[in-house]
């Protein structure tokens, strides 16, 4: 691919863009083409930014709440305006496919649009707590306050989405926020810095800071939070009343090779009831099988190089450590420089997997026994029974449970994060008349 611009990118130091002493080339993983040139921040920029984001706290987390959700709002429209712009920048840096980039900005602008509401309800309780004879004339006022100040590390995979669900929390807490995104993949980054920029906000309410690494930040104690994306892996539990195998088969298979399999919400394991096994199988092989490679600026291809040549290096090595084990290779399993084929493993223990566009197979052949081997972050059940439906929900041991499809990202999933940001406080009112 052609290079997008051979002029350095500053960075945003609290608000204002600011180039820094060194430079960094961000390249293509896909062919190592030049992308574009950014500055790295030195000691004294960082230092400027972190001290920024402290003077703002306390106007920030006084800040009404309709003010913030007005930000918020404001933000979500002017990202969604450059749209297009944005995906094909993630294209460019970070190698993900056209097609998830453009899902990639539409699920950022979900989450900025979701954390506005959530900015505006803002939660508050005030309870009677006479209940109990200590508490007579008294009343509790539980209201949730930002921590501090978030550091938000945004990884190479995901260079917009992490970076916008982080910022868009951060902001409906009451929060400033400082990104460091991966010097390989800043671009996204920096580029919702001048959208921020252009929506006004108080000074030093977010910094982004491209630096080769952020573990001297992560040791700050001024930092009250450190977000680095949502964690874990995903599960895809298909039962036996599920009657339509092709769909789901096609679901699972888009689920694990979105992203090159190195999302959190990726789709890493399938547990299939046995008296299903042998169709389904068959099914999710021709799925992944058929999952379209190339050029990742074609609209129909769905599955990009990885992130770096460590990730393929680590693949490449569990691919082969799978082989050597006795795993039963039923597609794919193999490596062009650091883009994978889509594979599918069967006969691997299903708490084996690796980051990349691989699934493991494994056939239960009880519900408790598919319930057992579905453990982990996020599950998807296909089932059509609502009693399945609520067993699973009740014995699945998952934060989160989605009936009938792949559990893939969520923009409501900003309200969990709000929460990471924020503590309860009370105020105990006495004296009072009830």
């Amino acid at each position: 691919m052609d290079a997008i611009t051979p002029q350095p990118r500053a960075a945003w130091i609290a608000g204002s863009a600011e180039h820094g002493a060194s430079t960094f080339a961000v390249t293509h993983p896909g062919d190592d083409t030049e992308v574009a040139t950014v500055t790295l921040p030195d000691s004294d920029q960082v230092e400027h930014a972190l001290g920024a984001a402290v003077a703002v706290a306390a106007a920030l987390r006084r800040t009404p709440a309709h003010t913030r959700a007005t930000m918020l709002r404001d933000v979500a429209e002017r990202l969604a305006a450059r749209g297009d712009e944005l995906a094909e920048l993630i294209t460019a840096e970070c190698g993900k496919p056209l097609r998830w980039a453009e899902t990639e900005v539409a699920d950022a602008v979900s989450a900025l649009r979701s954390a506005a509401r959530e900015a505006a309800a803002s939660e508050g309780a005030l309870n009677r707590l006479d209940a109990d004879p200590a508490g007579e004339q008294r009343m509790g006022l539980v209201r949730r306050a930002p921590k501090g100040i978030v550091l938000g590390t945004v990884p190479a995979h995901s260079p917009l989405g992490v970076a916008v669900h982080t910022t868009a929390a951060a902001l409906a807490a009451g929060a400033p926020v400082v990104l460091v995104p991966d010097p390989r993949a800043p671009l996204s980054a920096l580029a919702l810095g001048e959208v921020l920029a252009g929506a006004r906000l108080p000074t030093g309410s977010f910094s982004v800071l491209p630096l080769e690494t952020a573990e001297k930040l992560s040791a700050d104690p001024r930092f009250a939070v450190h977000y680095s994306g949502a964690e874990g892996s995903a599960t895809a539990l298909v039962l036996a009343d599920w009657t339509d195998l092709g769909d789901a088969a096609a679901r699972v298979a888009a689920s694990a090779t979105r992203e090159a399999g190195q999302s959190p919400y990726a789709v890493r394991r399938v547990v299939v009831e046995s008296a299903i096994a042998e169709e389904f199988t068959a099914r999710l092989t021709d799925a992944m099988s058929a999952q379209p490679t190339g050029g990742v600026f074609d609209p129909a291809v769905s599955v990009g190089p990885l992130a770096t040549p460590r990730a393929a290096r680590r693949l490449a090595a569990w691919l082969e450590d799978a082989v050597h084990a006795g795993a039963k290779l039923l597609t794919g399993g193999g490596l062009d420089g650091i883009t994978a084929e889509p594979t599918l493993f069967g006969g691997v223990a299903p708490e084996d997997t690796v980051a990349g566009p691989v699934l493991v197979l494994s056939t239960a052949d009880s519900l408790e026994d598919a319930f057992a081997a579905a453990a982990g972050t996020r599950a998807g059940v296909f089932t059509r029974d609502l009693t399945l439906a609520m067993r699973a929900s009740a014995e699945l041991v998952a934060d989160t449970v989605v009936v009938g499809d792949v559990a893939g990202y969520r923009p409501d999933s900003v309200r969990a994060t709000i929460s990471e940001f924020t503590t309860e406080r009370l105020t105990v009112l006495t004296g009072v008349q009830l």
